[in-house]
């Protein structure tokens, strides 16, 4: 009779704890608190997963995951070269498990940044009363980044409920340079500090792609996005740079 009372509790305590992940935020100010105190990773430097996906198993399927705005915008990789359990190539979206976690951390997006094999993921994840839909937005062109950007805009002005989690393989490269452009809308970044920001990111692996580093430098914030200095204090992550 204890066994199946502690079993009782037990369940009945992880059902509390989900409840709360999955519980509509009054506002964002709320919803930008829950995130730090849950996460807690204070720079944007800072990583929620490591470069195994380990670190924080309500995540597990992302890899080398990272805070772009403080729960609005965070960025990383698929987990599935080092997965545990269904090893895959590292060129392919996020696996079923990273979805379905996303989805029970409140999150209302995921963005797979490449086109390799997308359309082998599921584009829509239900779990109790959440639901995480999956897109592929490059963020190369013009419109693709004005997406991009109105997206993460549409989660600030609640428009859009639960941060987005935008991605590529490694959560370096193609995610870093998306991270920039929205830091330099959101946080005021100069082009030097976006550039040297990507820099700072990539894990050491950072020679070469000009390409990506010439997006950043070309990205200009557009003035219909704007949002007030007091708002940049509270959603900007602190930054370990020198």
């Amino acid at each position: 009779m204890k066994i199946i009372v502690k079993m009782f509790l037990l369940l009945l305590s992880q059902l509390l704890i989900f409840s709360n992940i999955k519980a509509e935020f009054s506002t964002l100010f709320e919803q930008i608190q829950y995130y730090q105190n849950r996460y807690k990773v204070q720079c944007v430097e800072d990583k929620i997963t490591d470069n195994y996906g380990n670190g924080f198993d309500s995540l597990y399927g992302t890899r080398n995951m990272r805070t772009i705005l403080y729960g609005i915008a965070y960025r990383g990789g698929a987990n599935n070269y080092y997965h545990k359990i269904n090893k895959r190539e590292n060129q392919n979206p996020l696996p079923g498990d990273g979805l379905e976690n996303l989805c029970k951390e409140g999150f209302s997006d995921a963005v797979y940044l490449y086109a390799k094999n997308f359309s082998s993921a599921a584009k829509e994840t239900i779990v109790g009363n959440n639901k995480l839909e999956y897109w592929q937005i490059s963020g190369n062109s013009s419109e693709e980044i004005r997406r991009i950007i109105e997206m993460v805009y549409e989660v600030i002005t609640r428009k859009r409920r639960g941060p987005i989690y935008f991605h590529c393989w490694n959560g370096w490269h193609q995610s870093g340079y998306i991270a920039a452009a929205i830091l330099k809308q959101f946080c005021g970044y100069s082009d030097e500090q976006a550039l040297d920001y990507w820099v700072r990111n990539t894990d050491g692996a950072s020679r070469g792609y000009e390409q990506i580093k010439k997006r950043i430098i070309e990205f200009k914030p557009f003035a219909e996005y704007e949002i007030s200095k007091d708002l940049q204090k509270v959603i900007c992550p602190c930054s370990n740079a020198k």
